[in-house]
């Protein structure tokens, strides 16, 4: 019955939007009347409210979406939607400072004379808008105000000069920042983790094993890491739409001419360029740079958006008076202000000690005012024009108040669709499908492609995406990123701004369209570029490092890159090592020979010793190296025929556990409500559950008799593969630690010798000096030597020494006794030390700088530059982790 109440949701939903009613308060509706009714026909007809329910009851349902709810604005680590507000009200104030009507004639202007020069030119000013406002509404209705009848008059074809340009102002859903992108980061931060519990509970489920390696973990994303991740596919699609139209110009000069120009390439003429472009280009630097670089979140890339809107709104609403440009001039000054004290002093304030460290401070105070001067400037300014400043305040507050009460309404209904067990339902129609992991990919991105017929980018990201992203994601097979899934989603619903009917772009083209282009034209233009989408989605489909490569790039090469030992990067920095021994082997080789040549005759034993051993290990890494490769071969030999076998398996383990689940179902309703139900009924349920049995019976006896033979043979081959990972691993710290902390020894030297005086001058104050006093001094002394590698020894004496004059002062025998061992094995070190610095150290030191990146690659705290370009790439493509599970 539960079936019945689903499909009674989603035709309360569909009734809803499809006759007017508002989204926001749609969704909520629907899930809350399908709620009430399955518990009103539960109560009626079914033993009490929750019978109709797949789990739980009315009263646990809403409170699930009364919390999901509350989610979207309560949990602290939810802050990726402070974003929204702050780029719409970037958006918008840039729409209201006409910045579209100059980019347009400009770059009509620049591009004129090229083959299809004015539809290029409608590109590339769509993608500058998309990276500054990213209004499509603004964006094609400036452009078909505009560029449209430019082009018709330049003989342009109207399907072609229609397609461009809805095409174009739809740029602005996938070039960043990008309030779809954000919106769907929110969404896949929480489809990742529930799909981190379903790929735990299928590795328990396939091995047996209580917990999962962390590297076979879901990666998750954010809207930062969204942004980067869309920047290339979406100058990808910027640059597939001019190719189209310069071709489409070259083969039919007649539908897309070129038009000469009517003034030269003066001076005069690249300074206006100059001054159309400049500002534009500064802005997406400051916004996307920032990301990029790693200085700002996105949160503060939006800040960083709105306030620089605020200052180009500033000069271009102006009345062209002498200090027009004044504000923007102060905010660039104040930016190099601020960028120089950043870049030459400490800006820390509660850190600041010096003079020279207030002199920063003052510096960077005075740069901060410059800005905050040129902000309320330009702020007063542009509300003084037009009101401009409220207008764009109360558009971006009803704009982020939609966006946020849908987000509220689907929590709802996302709650009300697992209550009716629509989530098991999508999820054993996909994984149920043959074909396996892209086959189920391709059926939801054909349902969000025909989905955008009819529904806004909101509506889909906010409902679809929450229920089959969590099944996408924990899917081993593909193991593909969040970040991947979530451009490919983005790509995809873009496509609804363009799909006739309801195709919002096409509306807005037809509301500022003259009358002699006819709704079919615009149609006809805009299917070759939704094809164009269609082709750019496949390419960024068939090559995830399009999007993956610089999150991974930004993420390993920045402040808080993680370490080279963490876990999900060692396949990688094995891959690191085994191509750096390939190229340099002889390097590391000849290092290794060399250590073990080294006359240690000047180390003490322990030392000597402790570097014998790391010879004789390293001695052993070429060979481990040489073993990975050896094993990988095995295990990809034996995959071909182990795999259709583990699928098959896998399979049938699937459906038994799902009728397993059906009758552990029959079984408590049977137990809880043995006494209330009639006989007919506890007979069909008996009747059920035989045939529950017998189906999983049958099932298991599908299951080949060879599969566990042949999946202990092939766990051996990988258990192969893995331990000689681990060993090449083991090798190389062991060997090359053991180097570290004797040159670390030797290095400390200087300070060692420092600290002679200061110890034998000690001696005659222990043996007479004031105890209290002495043993003061021995503490202090103590703790000089702890800062001393490999003076370990001596601190001990000395400890013994000063514990001794504060327990028994009198006992200055035993406190001499002490600290003469202590001087004796100062003196000691102190011999051998000046020897080994001499005769070890040079030698040692230029065994870690040839080994560093092959034995001592993991040794480093944090990535190096190469390390992290490196793992970019080869974290960017996607690996399968199937053999795994």
């Amino acid at each position: 019955m539960e079936l019945l109440f689903l499909a009674v949701l989603l035709l309360i939903m569909a009734w809803a939007l499809g006759s007017g009613y508002p989204v926001a308060f749609a969704l909520p509706g629907a899930a809350i009347i399908s709620i009430g009714l399955a518990a009103g026909a539960g109560y009626l007809f079914g033993g009490g409210t929750d019978a109709y329910f797949h789990s739980g009851g009315p009263s646990q349902w809403l409170s699930a979406g009364v919390t999901n709810l509350r989610g979207v604005y309560w949990e602290v680590d939810r802050d990726t939607l402070i974003a929204i507000p702050l780029f719409i009200f970037m958006g918008i104030m840039l729409q209201r400072s006409k910045i579209a009507e100059d980019l347009l004639v400009t770059m009509a202007k620049l591009f004129g004379p090229v083959p299809g020069g004015l539809g290029i030119s409608v590109v590339f000013v769509g993608a500058l808008l998309a990276a500054t406002t990213g209004i499509v509404g603004a964006t094609v209705v400036a452009m078909g105000l505009i560029s449209l009848p430019a082009m018709l008059r330049n003989n342009y074809s109207p399907s072609l000069a229609s397609g461009t340009i809805a095409a174009s102002g739809t740029l602005g859903q996938i070039i960043p920042p990008s309030i779809v992108l954000i919106i769907l980061a929110d969404q896949l931060a929480s489809a990742t983790d529930q799909a981190s519990t379903m790929r735990k509970l299928l590795h328990k489920e396939a091995t047996g094993e209580l917990s999962m390696p962390s590297v076979f973990d879901v990666s998750s994303t954010s809207a930062g890491e969204m942004f980067l991740g869309a920047l290339v596919p979406g100058i990808l699609l910027v640059l597939i739409y001019m190719a189209y139209i310069l071709c489409y110009a070259i083969l039919n000069p007649k539908k897309a001419p070129s038009v000469p120009r009517d003034e030269e390439f003066s001076l005069a003429f690249w300074g206006n360029v100059a001054l159309t472009l400049i500002p534009p280009l500064t802005l997406i630097f400051l916004v996307l740079g920032s990301i990029i670089a790693g200085v700002a979140t996105v949160n503060q890339a939006g800040a960083i958006g709105a306030a620089g809107a605020m200052i180009m709104a500033g000069y271009r609403l102006g009345d062209n008076g002498p200090r027009t440009f004044v504000p923007a001039i102060m905010a660039l000054v104040g930016l190099a202000i601020i960028a120089f004290a950043l870049a030459n002093y400490p800006m820390n304030l509660k850190a600041a000690s010096t003079p020279e460290d207030m002199t920063g401070i003052y510096i960077g105070i005075f740069g901060t005012g410059l800005m905050i001067i040129s902000l309320i400037w330009s702020g007063l300014r542009i509300m003084r024009i037009e009101d401009t400043l409220t207008g764009v305040m109360l558009e971006t507050a009803k704009t982020t108040s939609l966006v946020f009460v849908i987000l509220l309404g689907a929590a709802m209904l996302t709650a009300a669709f697992r209550a009716f067990g629509g989530e098991e339902l999508v999820r054993d129609f996909l994984t149920g499908l043959p074909g396996g992991f892209w086959i189920q990919f391709l059926i939801v991105m054909l349902v969000i492609f025909l989905l955008g017929f009819f529904l806004d980018f909101i509506e889909i990201a906010v409902v679809v995406v929450p229920i089959v992203a969590p099944i996408l994601l924990a899917d081993p097979t593909a193991n593909i990123t969040a970040v991947w899934l979530g451009v490919m989603i983005g790509l995809n619903i873009q496509t609804s701004f363009l799909t006739p009917p309801f195709g919002f772009a096409l509306f807005y083209l037809r509301g500022v369209a003259p009358a002699a282009v006819k709704t079919m034209q615009i149609y006809k233009g805009v299917v070759a570029f939704i094809t164009l989408q269609l082709i750019a989605l496949l390419i960024v489909g068939l090559y995830p490092p399009l999007v993956n490569y610089l999150p991974n790039r930004s993420s390993y090469l920045s402040e808080t890159s993680p370490p080279p030992r963490n876990p999900r990067l060692q396949y990688c920095m094995d891959d690191y090592v085994l191509a750096g021994m390939q190229s340099d082997g002889a390097r590391t080789n000849n290092a290794i020979a060399a250590l073990a040549a080294l006359d240690l005759s000047s180390l003490p034993d322990d030392l000597a010793r402790d570097l014998r051993r790391a010879a004789d290990d390293a001695g052993g890494f070429s060979d481990a190296v040489a073993q990975i490769p050896v094993t990988i071969a095995a295990v990809q030999a034996a995959a071909g025929d182990y795999r259709p076998v583990q699928e098959q398996v896998r399979s049938i383990e699937k459906r038994v556990r799902d009728l397993q689940a059906d009758l552990d179902d029959v079984n408590r309703e049977m137990g809880r409500v043995r006494e209330a139900i009639s006989e007919e009924r506890g007979r069909r349920m008996e009747i059920r559950k035989a045939e529950l049995e017998a189906a999983i019976a049958a099932l298991q006896a599908q299951i080949p008799e060879n599969w566990d033979p042949v999946h202990d043979t092939f766990k051996e081959l990988t258990d192969a593969e893995e331990t000689a990972r681990v060993t090449m691993r083991r090798i190389g710290d062991s060997s090359f630690e053991a180097v570290a902390e004797v040159v670390a020894v030797l290095n400390g030297t200087p300070a060692f010798n420092a600290l002679g005086e200061p110890l034998r001058g000690l001696r005659a104050a222990v043996e007479t000096g004031e105890p209290e006093a002495t043993a003061a001094a021995l503490d202090e002394l103590a703790t000089q030597f702890r800062e001393v590698e490999g003076a370990g020894d001596i601190r001990s004496d000395l400890g013994a020494a000063r514990r001794v004059l504060e327990r028994t002062p009198d006992d200055r025998e035993k406190a001499l006794e002490e600290f003469d061992s202590a001087l004796a094995e100062y003196e000691a070190q102190a011999t051998w030390r000046a020897a080994a610095t001499t005769a070890v150290l040079p030698g040692l030191q230029a065994f870690l700088n040839d080994t560093k990146t092959t034995l001592g690659v993991r040794f480093e705290p944090s990535l190096t530059r190469d390390q992290g370009i490196f793992l970019a790439s080869c974290t960017a493509k996607h690996r399968s982790l199937s053999l795994s599970f």
